[in-house]
């Protein structure tokens, strides 16, 4: 019974942990870096016959050059609707519309652009790195009150516990590598 308590201890940290770095990761992807990428769009909200919907279920979207982000809208008659939320989004782009599709031309980074942008990505790190240590605390907590009740010993609470920092820092250090790989991208012109 204790070891099953442990494993569900340990299994629940585990999980959340790669939630937030899944949650970071993700992040890190909406963050522009030389080329332009739909994850930038995707989860803009659009107002749609007066209900928020996310852009991602409204356009589909291409990258044909270097600069160049085009939004196909599935219905020609939000395009309005799309370009609106565009230029409320604050991406730096005015849309170009045509009639059918809307073009985002994205200017090359400045040099003090891409390091402001590292900073926000530093940030990001950082926040991914406090939730993984929050559910690191959380679990120590579960682990000291199995252990207060008598349902573990000290020993393999103790165990146990040794255990989630082996997760904490497996998962920081997932989130490390994929922010060092962000900044090397943003910092490559």
């Amino acid at each position: 019974m204790s070891d099953e308590l442990v494993d569900l201890v340990l299994s629940e940290a585990d999980e959340k942990m790669a939630k937030a770095v899944t949650r970071t990761r993700h992040e890190f992807s909406a963050i522009r870096t030389g080329r332009p990428s739909p994850a930038l769009v995707e989860r803009i909200l659009v107002d749609y016959f007066g209900s928020e919907v996310p852009l991602q279920q409204l356009a589909s979207f291409s990258v044909p050059e270097a600069q160049l982000l085009v939004i196909s809208p599935f219905d020609k008659g939000a395009i309005e609707a799309i370009e609106k939320a565009v230029l409320l989004a604050d991406l730096g782009v005015s849309p170009s519309n045509d009639g059918s599709v809307l073009r985002l031309n994205f200017p090359p980074l400045t040099e003090e652009r891409r390091k402001q942008l590292v900073k926000v990505v530093k940030t990001l790190a950082e926040e991914g790195r406090v939730a993984i240590r929050g559910v690191r605390r959380s679990a120590r907590q579960d682990l000291d009150a199995l252990e207060k009740d008598g349902d573990v010993s000290s020993d393999e609470s103790k165990r146990a516990s040794e255990k989630v920092d082996t997760l904490t820092r497996k998962n920081e250090e997932e989130i490390n590598a994929a922010l060092a790989q962000k900044e090397t991208e943003l910092l490559e012109v």
